[in-house]
């Protein structure tokens, strides 16, 4: 376990990297921060330079991978590190130095237990791509198909275990101090962070995500999942079907291609939607390096590390809260905020509705076209603080989701509106979902789960309590006479030696 000075040296020495980017400004004006963590930047800064617009991804860069994966989780987080920094360290997706071919060679031997010469042809020594974990490269398999290889760098699983250690640590801490911190849950961001890197440190299981998102996204026309192949994949090494795309953030070469934008923003708004609303499993990081336009004008989706879940449960409430919004039905939306346990009880669920109020009434009087589900949700997340809100990861992650593809969808077609383009998908969801043919549906197959439940659970009690048998009650043991013992150390001393010779007995007779 690491020592305490241990996880204090980390944190002063990130965080002299942090000050000198400027990366602790807002942290050290905020007035809810704690005096202690406000002294320790202060210590942090001393006799560095502070520039005046904050650098947060060249501050996390410079740290080193886990940092990196950090910045780039904390970018979902507007909530806890304010609009400015979540958008700076969204550059974080940005293409990072490739490690040697030489040590990706081994890594790959390695990772599948053979030579390469045994499953590829051929691999291109020039990455495609590199990122805090892993790197890809281009390579054709012994069978002749053009493949896409992700690799694990070396050394990054001991990095980020130690890192990941002291980041849970300081977690800690901070929330134990109490106040804001505590209401924003710092230790379950961090937990998200930890489930999200094992992930994605373990290639089988982005892999797997990959597998299942096809599956669901087989009734969605024009948004594709690349090909898993299993037998070339392993915990380090992940090979699946290349794609000659044109990544969607180079709108001259999609406009040269001959792509239909529209068509394209389209399929992206109806593949979420699906995802999300329909599957509850959804791609939670399309951004535009990670969505590109196959020739043929399929919308093709890569890197699966980061994925989302929702229940059925808390889909519904999301559909029903953004349709009271539009619809004005302020105070079940409140209601359903408190059935949900989204606000504490001792809140009243009146002000809530008044509070929820003033974030839709403005949007109300504006054109379908003119409303943006990302102005809402943000809105939505800023009343959190009056009403204690603790944070929801799920949710957080479905609205940074949903600005995402928004601003990609955007800016493919800056006519385009989520509302209009899902409106049918939406209104078909609800209506099946939502309506009374639904709820009577769901009511009837719950029941008939409870019945067929009865038979074992009436085993079950028979085991616990089975029948009397044939042979008459037992006479009461002595233990169930009430003893009086003297009091004073001979009683106790005769009581003890009475004890012993009953077990002597017990065992002699059993032997």
């Amino acid at each position: 376990m690491t020592h305490t000075t241990t996880h204090i040296w980390r944190l002063l020495k990130w965080a002299r990297i942090l000050a000198r980017h400027g990366a602790l400004q807002g942290i050290e004006r905020d007035p809810l921060t704690p005096p202690q963590v406000r002294r320790l930047i202060r210590v942090a800064r001393f006799g560095a330079r502070v520039p005046k617009t904050p650098a947060y991804a060249d501050a996390f860069q410079a740290i080193g991978p886990a940092a990196i994966k950090l910045g780039q989780s904390l970018a979902t987080r507007p909530d806890i590190i304010g609009e400015a920094a979540a958008k700076d360290l969204e550059r974080l997706q940005d293409r990072l130095p490739a490690l040697p071919f030489a040590i990706i060679k081994a890594a790959i031997e390695r990772g599948l237990a053979q030579p390469v010469e045994k499953l590829f042809l051929s691999i291109e020594e020039e990455s495609v791509g590199a990122a805090s974990i892993a790197q890809v490269h281009r390579a054709v398999t012994t069978e002749g198909v053009t493949v896409a290889i992700k690799i694990i760098r070396p050394g990054v699983d001991a990095e980020f275990a130690s890192a990941l250690e002291t980041y849970e640590w300081a977690a800690k801490k901070a929330e134990t101090a109490g106040g804001e911190l505590a209401r924003l849950r710092p230790r379950l961001t961090i937990a998200t962070f930890r489930q999200w890197t094992l992930r994605e440190l373990d290639l089988r299981r982005e892999a797997a995500s990959a597998s299942e998102l096809a599956e669901s996204m087989t009734a969605e026309p024009g948004f594709r999942i690349p090909t898993i192949d299993w037998r070339r994949t392993s915990r380090t090494v992940m090979t699946l079907e290349w794609i000659d795309g044109i990544k969607l953030s180079n709108i001259a070469a999609l406009d040269a291609a001959g792509h239909d934008r529209r068509a394209l923003a389209t399929t992206l708004v109806r593949g979420f939607l699906r995802q999300a609303i329909s599957e509850g499993f959804f791609h939670a990081d399309l951004h535009q390096g990670n969505l590109l336009a196959a020739p043929n004008g399929d919308l093709v989706a890569i890197d699966f590390g980061i994925m989302g879940r929702i229940d059925v449960r808390a889909r519904r409430w999301l559909a029903e809260i953004l349709f009271g919004l539009i619809t004005g039905n302020y105070r079940r939306v409140a209601e359903i905020h408190f059935e949900a346990q989204y606000v504490p009880p001792h809140h009243n669920v009146a002000e809530f509705a008044t509070a929820l109020r003033s974030v839709g009434e403005p949007m109300r009087g504006l054109p379908v076209k003119d409303m943006s589900i990302g102005n809402m949700l943000d809105s939505l997340f800023a009343i959190t603080r009056d009403f204690d809100m603790a944070t929801q990861p799920h949710l957080l992650l479905l609205q940074k989701t949903m600005v995402m593809v928004e601003g990609v969808a955007t800016a493919l077609d800056p006519e385009i509106n989520m509302w209009e383009t899902a409106e049918p998908f939406v209104r078909e969801w609800l209506r099946g979902e939502l309506g009374p043919e639904a709820r009577l549906a769901d009511s009837i197959v719950e029941n008939v789960r409870t019945l067929a439940r009865m038979p074992d659970l009436v085993r079950r009690i028979e085991a616990k309590f089975p029948p009397a048998g044939g042979a008459p009650p037992l006479p009461p043991f002595a233990d169930d006479v009430p003893v009086r013992v003297r009091n004073g150390t001979f009683g106790y001393f005769v009581a003890a030696i009475g004890g012993a010779v009953v077990a002597a007995v017990t065992l002699l007779t059993l032997h």
